[in-house]
Formats: C-alpha cells, sequence, structure tokens
C-alpha cells in the first residue's frame, strides 16, 4: 500500500526558472515520518527540503521542518522564503499579499509576501558570534588560494553558524575550489565549518559577490545562503558604533554554478540593540509533482 505526497519544485531568490536555489517543498506533510523526510530530502539531492505541518501555536501559520541531505536545520533563508511563495499559490490562497508567522527551529519567523518579492523578517534575532579568530592559513588551503588573498575572516550566525571569508576581488571568488581533505582537517571541526566566501566592502549598501560552501551540511557548493546574508548585515548593525540606524546589503550569488541568485538583506537597530533582520528576494515556481512512498 502507498501513499501520494504532493510537492512543489522552487528557484528560490531568482526571478526565472533555472536560476536560484532549488527547493522541494512538501505543503501538505502531515504524517510523514521523520525519518522519511530525511530520506525524501535526500532522494532530491537539493540544499535542502521543506515539509509544512500543523502549528502548535493556533496564532502561527504552519510549522515549517528544513533538511538538507544530511540532516536537519533550524533555520534557513532560502527554504522559509520558498515555501512562502509556494504557500502564496496554493489552490485559492493565492493573492498578491500574504503574511504568514512559521514555526521553525529558532522560533516563529515572519514572512511577507507583496507581488513577486517575498521578505523573511526575523523579530530581536539571536546573533551568534565569538572571540575567536579563523585560522587564515588552513582557510586558504582548504579554498585552495594564497593566503594573502584573504583579506578578512569572522565566525558569525543568525540560526546558522558561518566562516566568513572576505576576499581582495571577485576573480578570487570564482577562484575558489574546495578541498576537501584539507576542509576536513582543518576547518571542519571549527566554530563553524560553513564557509562563506565573498568580496566587496562589507558596509552599508553594498553589493557583495559570494560563494557558499557547506560540505558539513551535505551541499558542497550552495547557489543562494539567506542565513548567510542574514548574518552578513546583522554584523554591519552589531559592529557599527551607530546606536539606531537601519544597514543594507546586496548579494549576488550562485554565479560560478550557473544558477545566479539575488538576495537583499537589511538590520535595524535602535538604542543599540539589534532590532530585526529581513532578508528578501523573488522565487519562481517551475512545477509540481507525486512522491508515491510506502503508508507510514
Amino acid at each position: 500500500m502507498t501513499t501520494n505526497w504532493e510537492f512543489t519544485l522552487v528557484d528560490v531568490f531568482s526571478d526565472r526558472p533555472f536560476g536560484g536555489n532549488q527547493l522541494a517543498v512538501f505543503p501538505d506533510a502531515e504524517g510523514i515520518p521523520e525519518e522519511t523526510m530525511q530520506q525524501l530530502a535526500r532522494e532530491f539531492g537539493f540544499s535542502e527540503t521543506t515539509f509544512v505541518l500543523p502549528a502548535r501555536d493556533p496564532a502561527h501559520t504552519c510549522q515549517v521542518r528544513i533538511f538538507t541531505p544530511d540532516q536537519e536545520l533550524p533555520f534557513a533563508g532560502h527554504p522559509t522564503v520558498g515555501t512562502a511563495a509556494v504557500l502564496a499559490n496554493t489552490g485559492d490562497q493565492g493573492a498578491t499579499e500574504r503574511r504568514f508567522v512559521f514555526e521553525e527551529g529558532i522560533g516563529p519567523v515572519a514572512v511577507a509576501v507583496d507581488g513577486p518579492l517575498i521578505r523573511l523578517l526575523l523579530r530581536s534575532p539571536d546573533y551568534l558570534s565569538t572571540g575567536e579568530d579563523p585560522p587564515a592559513g588552513a582557510i586558504a588551503k582548504a579554498l585552495a588560494l594564497p593566503e594573502d588573498a584573504i583579506v578578512d575572516s569572522w565566525y558569525a550566525g543568525v540560526g546558522l553558524r558561518f566562516c566568513f571569508v572576505r576576499l581582495a576581488d571577485r576573480e578570487l571568488v570564482d577562484r575558489a575550489a574546495l578541498d576537501k581533505a584539507a576542509w576536513e582537517a582543518t576547518i571542519a571541526d571549527g566554530w563553524s565549518p560553513q564557509l562563506y566566501v565573498f568580496a566587496g566592502e562589507w558596509r552599508d549598501g553594498a553589493h557583495l559577490y559570494a560563494r557558499s560552501f557547506a560540505p558539513a551540511l551535505g551541499v558542497d557548493e550552495d547557489p543562494a545562503t539567506g542565513s548567510a546574508c542574514a548574518a552578513l548585515v546583522a554584523g554591519l548593525a552589531q559592529r557599527s558604533p551607530q546606536r539606531d540606524g537601519t544597514w543594507r546589503v546586496q548579494v549576488e550569488q550562485g554565479v560560478a554554478m550557473g544558477r545566479r541568485s539575488a538576495l537583499e538583506g537589511t538590520a535595524r537597530k535602535r538604542d543599540g540593540l539589534l532590532q530585526e533582520v529581513t532578508v528578501g528576494g523573488h522565487a519562481t515556481i517551475v512545477g509540481n509533482g507525486t512522491m508515491l512512498l510506502p503508508a507510514p
């Protein structure tokens, strides 16, 4: 006996098919065992796959569980944006403006769908950081680059930790090649094994050019990383001596993979405290299908 589970395929942070970050969304996943969720994420092989379940709190829209091919994540940006795109276009619920509150591993995540633009909102997010300095020499080896290519590096995260690596120019970003043996020997056990490599001035209003390597999550390279965009713009606000203000960045990612992605991040600070972080972009639904699985 089999059970049919419907899914939708979405290209996230892209305004056209075959760009951005691929996502499979199961919009009615109640009854799918957790083990099967992980198997489905592995079967699709995308950076992430999401499963929509009834909300625990009636004030929220739904629960969203996010799986990479190797593990479940407490939060990720492109799965959140892509899931909102699917729910906003499901059945008779399609509308030019929609508001959602998703229950994710880090807590409630608000998402606004305004026409083609989808933006997730993290209120009073927990900005993670450490005084530990990433090992520049080891990072350079893991990326097959000379050490002097690295302008700056630091650890930070919002929901998901990253090792941020700023390179001297975008050509060096394109040249980076993950050496898994070197990564495993020196980076894999650090504060964060996820390497987010970018070029451009890390400042308000910047346009950054990026790549993301996350083999520990089963994702050798990620074409769009919303959680990293959130941490980048949150870090700008946190490091600024200004007690009040708004900071913005634009990120271009996935170009080297042939899947160009465009992300926008904002962070707002008041009285010296981080009030909110948003990450937004477009999402394009590219298909629907059915998985035929053994009944639970």
